[in-house]
């Protein structure tokens, strides 16, 4: 019979996990049985509209075979199967669930046990085994196939026989050494420890033929027989009482059910009785999965309808703003026969997805208020998503999401919310003061922000893309207007001293002119102001469009990109604004000079390209000459 290969990156990972990582070993089992429980998933759900199943759900069962003599276990299930296509398919490549993805995705890869944390599916059997057989028929054929390999060398497919659809899983164990136990695979102890450890929540039953003893009908001798138990109490842990169930419970539950090899970092677990009842076991990672910003993650709750798995990815369960949260949710009231395409405009599932928004949303905050160091880590890894969801659909969600944000204040040193910012806001202050830009640092040294510092008042320092649309989203919080320092008036001038900077203005109408004529296409105008603190100069954009609104813009689509005007603001208090006032008189050429200057301090300060570098290295020799 010819053997065919494995794929490469299948025979890699494959290699690396008979040969490099043994550590958790015994977690091979609970993957076969999560492999066969998802199988009978499949059947039973095709048992809701196919009558021909002839199953219920009390028939279904995994069946695990203990036999010392061939060292073989078998996991065997009467689920929905496999032709030789999918064995071909599911078997013959490892790696497809993206296990190889997040190893190498991982800085640190060396030191991080994917086996244990991170569950790699049917092929954790060769850990164990040194040889496995798959008995296979589809349900809905007359064929049965059985897959064979050694875990190195590829492996061959033929035809079988099976009574029934399902799958076998035959793993003959590796021979002992002085290092490694596997016989210990084939006591009943073992086994019935494993289950209990890690498929304890199991819905259908996990038989095995135990051993038993009891005293004789005569005399004292004790007799030895065997009985089928059922090792599991199928019990889904959402469905027990949240005092029944251990924290330990709940991070293994979670590690093995999303594949995450870090604690969440809280545990939602909560149900509801109403028109629509439903329980829900929710997680809000400790961070962020490798793959969540890439459109290979997949979104969405694992839904349960009595305990039949419905859909494992429903997004209509989870709003954009909180798609991190991975969980489940299992509700009676769903009905079975509905079609998946029908399902997402159910009310009953619209009624179930408002219920879980106002839950989580009541959890962050929660999560906010009383541990602030907890709510940080997650902000770091998902705080994004927040702001979003602040923006989207024409700020539609701004009231759930507004309270969860956290923005880097410049007189704190620390994020705070905008609750926070407005309750610490002295006497007087009529404005929710920020700036954006890439780097804090960079920000808190922009004259507009020195300005407002001296006077007490805060500044929030706005350092992600989506963070300029949410003042333009929320208007006013706690009505209170939001100012951008940048490029508004800081409204801090009285009535007199407006008028005392258009005087000034007129008096130096002159300079303005000539700065203006100097620096040409580079500006829009040029005017003074006085709230620039100790700088000499700065730019501020034309009404309508930020500096960072247009890098934005540059980025997303940079062919139809808008460049907004730009605005030289003086300092007519600043030295170097009167050495370029008395320098005009008596050497034009070196004011013109001064001008250009100013305007290429302006242009770093506001992290704007110079066009020619060459031109300001010129021009800071010459002027120091």
């Amino acid at each position: 019979m010819k053997k065919r290969q494995f794929k490469a990156e299948s025979k890699r990972l494959l290699d690396l996990m008979i040969n490099s990582i043994y550590t958790h070993r015994e977690i091979f089992l609970r993957e076969i049985i999560s492999n066969a429980s998802d199988a009978i998933d499949k059947l039973a759900y095709t048992a809701l509209t196919d009558e021909q199943v002839g199953l219920s759900r009390e028939d279904f069962a995994i069946t695990i075979t203990c036999d010392p003599e061939s060292r073989t276990i078998t996991v065997s299930d009467n689920g929905i199967g496999m032709n030789k296509d999918e064995m071909v398919e599911n078997l013959g490549t490892i790696a497809k669930s993206g296990s190889l993805g997040f190893k190498q995705g991982l800085e640190n890869a060396e030191d991080i046990d994917i086996i244990g944390q991170f569950g790699v599916g049917f092929y954790s059997a060769f850990m164990v085994a040194s040889s496995v057989t798959v008995i296979s028929r589809r349900y809905g054929e007359d064929t049965a196939w059985k897959w064979v390999s050694d875990g190195a060398d590829g492996y061959t497919i033929e035809e079988a026989e099976r009574a029934y659809p399902g799958t076998d899983i035959i793993m003959t164990l590796k021979p002992d050494t002085e290092e490694d136990d596997f016989s210990v695979y084939l006591e009943e102890t073992e086994i019935r420890g494993l289950i209990k450890k890690y498929s304890d929540y199991i819905r259908y039953p996990i038989r095995m033929e135990v051993t038993k003893h009891r005293k004789a009908e005569s005399g004292d001798a004790v007799e030895t027989y065997t009985e089928v138990e059922t090792l599991n109490s199928m019990v889904p842990i959402w469905q027990r009482a949240k005092k029944d169930v251990t924290a330990e419970e709940y991070d293994t539950f979670y590690r093995e059910k999303f594949f995450d090899y870090a604690k969440p970092l809280k545990v939602i677990h909560f149900g509801v009785e109403g028109s629509v009842s439903f329980k829900a076991l929710l997680y809000i990672p400790g961070k962020a999965p490798y793959d969540f910003y890439t459109k290979d993650f997949k979104p969405g709750l694992q839904l349960y309808s009595s305990g039949v798995m419905i859909m494992e990815n429903c997004e209509d369960l989870l709003p954009e703003h909180f798609r991190f949260v991975r969980g489940i949710v299992d509700s009676q009231d769903l009905s079975l026969n509905i079609s998946r395409e029908m399902l997402q405009h159910d009310r009953q599932l619209t009624i179930i997805a408002r219920s879980i928004e106002k839950k989580i949303r009541s959890e962050l905050a929660s999560l906010l208020e009383n541990d602030r160091e907890g709510y940080e880590t997650f902000y770091t890894a998902f705080g994004r998503l927040l702001k979003y969801g602040t923006v989207s659909d024409y700020g539609a969600h701004k009231t759930v999401c507004q309270d969860l944000l956290l923005f880097f204040s410049h007189k704190e040193g620390k994020p705070v919310t905008l609750k926070e910012y407005v309750a610490a806001m002295p006497e007087g202050q009529e404005k929710i003061y920020y700036v954006s830009g890439e780097n804090k640092d960079r920000l808190a040294k922009l004259p507009q922000v020195q300005t407002l510092s001296a006077k007490g008042y805060d500044v929030l320092l706005f350092t992600d893309d989506v963070d300029e649309f949410i003042p333009q989203t929320l208007m006013t919080y706690e009505e209170k207007g939001f100012c951008n320092a940048a490029t508004e008036d800081l409204g801090l001038q009285t009535e007199e001293e407006k008028q005392a900077l258009q005087s000034k203005s007129e008096e130096m109408k002159g300079m303005l002119t000539f700065v203006k004529e100097a620096l040409g296409e580079q500006v829009k105008d040029v005017r003074l102001s006085t709230d620039l603190g100790s700088h000499a100069a700065c730019l501020t954009p034309e009404a309508g469009m930020s500096f960072e609104m247009e890098k934005y813009m540059k980025r997303m689509n940079p062919e139809f990109a808008i460049s907004v005007g730009r605005i030289l603001e003086l300092n007519p208090e600043h030295d170097a604004v009167k050495a370029l006032l008395a320098t005009m008189t008596t050497d034009p050429l070196k004011a013109k000079d001064y001008a250009q200057l100013l305007m290429y301090q302006a242009l770093l300060m506001a992290d704007l390209p110079i066009e020619d570098p060459t031109a300001y290295a010129e021009l800071i020799c010459k002027l120091m000459v």
